[in-house]
């Protein structure tokens, strides 16, 4: 028999933000900046997208590529871009549709956590942006918890904090293997929100529930 729940624990891109919405604003608009001068917009942000690889690709190279790549009319430099992309793709920041209801609804029932890889300013800002800060007991950043999921001991972070045990909490996220499998690993319950990323071969995990939209959440939980 499964101990009661106790703690919600959220991942944060594709999950609770609207990660693919979010990076086609934030493609517009780099477009509209460094891309007036082209007519092929459509096949520019097809290929950035290409290249994004739903977010998992180091921003670093993916705008070192970009700059070899693309036909700009003033080349810009690495630093600039990545700076460009911390202040744009944050304002680009959408949350999933009912993400507020369903934060609200679990916040009501249950201690609520936010474990997210990705870099403390960029995530942080987001965060901020879709203005869901204070609907988390906790917030874990991988960059500045020094680790990452799917390893365990960032999970584990966030349960002490929560002052709870894993097999207490449920893991809600899109990444089979950083989020449903690391979560698993941790010892949590999970639920899979099906968005870009298919089932892994191998995975030990199986998760309670799997649903493709976040509001199936209010029902859910």
């Amino acid at each position: 028999m499964m101990p009661p729940l106790k703690a919600v624990l959220f991942d944060l891109d594709n999950t609770v933000l609207d990660r693919t919405a979010a990076f086609r604003r934030f493609v517009d608009v780099f477009l509209q900046t460094y891309f007036r001068h082209s007519d092929g917009a459509q096949e520019l942000a097809a290929r950035m997208a290409e290249l994004d690889r739903d977010g998992y690709r180091d921003k670093r190279e993916l705008f070192a590529e970009l700059i070899e790549e693309l036909a700009w009319e003033r080349t810009p430099g690495l630093e600039e871009l990545m700076d460009f992309y911390k202040k744009e793709y944050v304002n680009s920041a959408v949350p999933m549709e009912r993400a507020q209801d369903v934060l609200r609804h679990v916040r009501g029932k249950y201690k609520t956590g936010l474990v997210t890889n990705g870099g403390t300013e960029v995530q942080h800002g987001k965060i901020d942006r879709l203005g869901i800060r204070e609907d988390f007991d906790v917030i874990l950043v991988s960059e500045e918890a020094g680790v990452k999921k799917p390893d365990p001991r960032i999970f584990a972070m966030a349960t002490d904090r929560l002052g709870v045990r894993p097999e207490e909490c449920v893991f809600v996220g899109d990444h089979p293997a950083n989020d449903i499998e690391g979560a698993h690993r941790a010892g949590m319950r999970t639920i899979w929100l099906q968005v870009n990323q298919p089932w892994r071969e191998g995975l030990s995990a199986r998760p309670l529930r799997s649903i493709r939209r976040l509001a199936e959440l209010l029902e859910v939980l």
